[in-house]
């Protein structure tokens, strides 16, 4: 992957619908040249795929949070299983540091991010806790957007 690959990556994190001769434009390469490099970024996998979001993706989850997890033992994997098992867990990452695992977390409103909490924090292996809400949110390309409990 070289500077050109890098700068089309960048400019389609920014905008991924931009057309394709406004990308040549601003990387000052033709768009055979762009369409032959996404081409091949999609192939090598360095592209795994495109995704829309909208304003109705937060609709079912305005309450947002993140809950960092410490785990005693070698129980990480059983507690990121349970994790997975429930609906409002959208994703879960092992990590290092202080804390083992962080869990995003989304609810309808935040007597539901209450209990969601509460059973987190009831999974045989979890220790210890601390969780943040997401306020807003900012994607490159994007403008915040604001959880509205």
């Amino acid at each position: 992957m070289d500077m050109t690959d890098r700068a089309l990556l960048a400019a389609l994190r920014r905008n991924g619908r931009e057309p394709v001769a406004a990308l040549a434009a601003a990387l000052g390469v033709s768009r055979a040249t762009v369409r032959a490099r996404l081409s091949r970024l999609i192939a090598d996998g360095a592209i795994t795929g495109f995704t829309v979001q909208t304003p109705q993706d937060a609709e079912g989850h305005p309450v947002r949070g993140v809950m960092m997890l410490g785990v005693e033992g070698r129980g990480a994997q059983r507690v990121m299983t349970a994790l997975l098992g429930l609906p409002a867990v959208q994703a879960v990452h092992a990590t290092n540091g202080r804390w083992d695992l962080i869990v995003e977390l989304g609810a309808a409103d935040l007597p539901g991010f209450d209990a969601v909490l509460r059973s987190v924090r009831l999974i045989d292996g979890v220790a210890a806790s601390e969780t943040s809400l997401l306020l807003a949110t900012t994607r490159p390309g994007a403008r915040a957007r604001r959880a509205q409990p």
